[in-house]
């Protein structure tokens, strides 16, 4: 099993852009998992210069299908004086196949603290069941899962995951976040008596605080169903670390049909 650490280690690099090959195990069907796109996507952004401040937004368009072979490039859109946008682009064999926009910004005094919401009760990991073992794309054996949510949530439109990274050392605690957070099953398949092809159109993230701390890699999961209409499907989505407090939040769309359909 080959992790992100090093996937981007074995990276060829130059001219201000890398690329890399897609192991088998970070696919997602025909596409490579979201979630390693956006930190492949990331750790291009976040490289193009020296001394950026903290990432605090993201906004990953899954324009086309990431094949085996995958070429970042980031380019820097504009440089404030507490904040930085950067694109970076990814394509594979010559055809786009995601975009991403990355605010990196400094804290600044505010007046207003407004923390969101603490995480829902939930068991530890350690006395938590296994969950989603040897089910759906390939990907998903570079996480463990661990059940988070009690009898009240079966058939609701809504996941409560414990998810952790299985290889872990030597990978920015961002790219972590960002490996993780698109990691649960649409929350809108429990609709569904025969699950349909799902594909994420988009995916937008928003991090709550500039450090970080990683702790033992377990972090809590919430993707919830707002709506499903005309084939399109939008979702909320929330990452909590062991103390309760969030750290990511963000939303989705995702396009499904059915095969047939």
């Amino acid at each position: 099993m080959a992790g992100f650490a090093d996937l981007i280690s074995s990276a060829r690099q130059g001219d201000g852009s890398f690329a890399c090959n897609l192991p088998d195990d970070w696919r997602q069907g025909r596409t490579a998992y979201g979630g390693l796109i956006a930190a492949i996507a990331y750790h291009a952004a976040f490289g193009i210069e020296a001394h950026l401040p903290a990432l605090r937004s993201a906004q990953i368009a899954f324009v086309g299908p990431a094949g085996a072979a995958l070429h970042a490039r980031a380019t820097l859109l504009r440089r404030g004086k507490s904040s930085v946008f950067v694109e970076a682009r990814i394509s594979s064999e010559g055809e786009l196949a995601a975009v991403g926009t990355f605010l990196f910004m400094a804290d600044r005094p505010s007046p207003v603290d407004l923390a969101p919401p603490d995480a829902p009760t939930a068991p530890p990991p350690e006395t938590a069941e296994p969950a989603m073992r040897g089910k759906g794309p390939a990907y998903r054996s570079q996480l463990e899962f661990r059940h988070a949510a009690g009898l009240q949530y079966r058939g609701k439109t809504e996941f409560l995951r414990w998810v952790r990274l299985r290889e872990r050392e030597g990978v920015d605690p961002v790219a972590e976040l960002l490996l993780i957070g698109d990691a649960l099953p649409p929350a809108i398949m429990p609709k569904f008596e025969v699950p349909p092809i799902v594909s994420s159109a988009n995916w937008t993230v928003y991090l709550h605080r500039s450090s970080i701390a990683a702790q033992d890699g377990w972090w809590l999961l919430q993707d919830k169903a707002e709506s499903a209409i005309a084939g399109i499907s939008t979702q909320s989505m929330t990452v909590w670390n062991r103390a309760g407090h969030a750290v990511l939040s963000g939303s989705q769309a995702i396009s499904f049909f059915t095969a047939g359909g």
